[in-house]
C-alpha cells in the first residue's frame, strides 16, 4: 500500500475496513490522518497474518516471551522488520539493496507506469509536497518510452519549416 514503516507498524485492527476497502492511517508523518486504498490480496494477507497471533489491538504486535507480555499494546520494532527483509533478500539471492523504504519508491514508480496522476500519488503517500512525491519517482524505461511517443505525436503534427531550424 506505499506506507511509511511506522505507519504499517502502527495499524491496529480497527483501522482496516473490508467493507470501504480502505486502510485510516492515523498521524502520519505531518502529523495528519488519511484513508488509503485497500487491495482485496491485502486485506486476505493482513488476515491470515493476523490468524497467527489474534492480538486483540494490533496486526503487528511486539511478540514477548511470555503470554502476557505479547500481549501488551506495543507493535514490532522497525530494526526486526529491517532486519528480518534483509535476511529473506538473502536467503532469495538478491543483491540488491532492499529496504523497507525502497519499496515504497518502487511501489510509487509502478502507479506512475499504471497511469496514476503525480497529485493522486502525492495524496496516496502522505507527502505534504510535490516535489517530495516527484523525488520519490524515477524515470522508468515505460516513462521514456511513453515520453518519446508523445513528443513525437506533438511533432508530428507541426508543419516543418526547415528555414526555422
Amino acid at each position: 500500500m506505499g506506507l511509511r514503516l511506522g505507519e504499517a507498524l502502527h495499524l491496529t485492527v480497527n483501522d482496516i475496513d473490508g467493507e470501504t476497502m480502505q486502510v485510516h492511517i492515523r498521524e502520519d508523518k505531518g502529523g495528519k490522518d488519511r484513508l488509503v486504498p485497500l487491495p482485496k490480496r491485502t486485506l486476505q494477507a493482513l488476515r491470515c497474518y493476523w490468524k497467527t497471533h489474534r492480538h486483540p489491538l494490533l496486526l503487528f504486535p511486539r511478540f514477548g516471551q511470555t503470554k502476557q507480555a505479547s500481549m501488551q499494546c506495543t507493535p514490532m520494532d522497525k530494526g526486526s522488520v529491517q532486519k528480518a527483509l534483509k535476511k529473506v533478500i538473502t536467503e532469495l539471492g538478491i543483491k540488491k539493496n532492499i529496504s523497507p523504504h525502497s519499496l515504497r519508491h518502487c511501489f510509487a514508480t509502478q502507479l506512475l507506469e499504471q497511469g496514476m496522476d503525480l497529485r493522486s500519488l502525492q495524496i496516496l503517500l502522505g507527502h505534504n509536497s510535490l516535489n517530495t512525491t516527484a523525488k520519490y519517482t524515477q524515470l522508468t524505461r515505460i516513462k521514456q518510452k511513453d515520453n518519446v511517443l508523445a513528443l513525437n505525436a506533438l511533432t508530428d503534427k507541426l508543419p516543418i519549416q526547415w528555414e526555422t531550424l
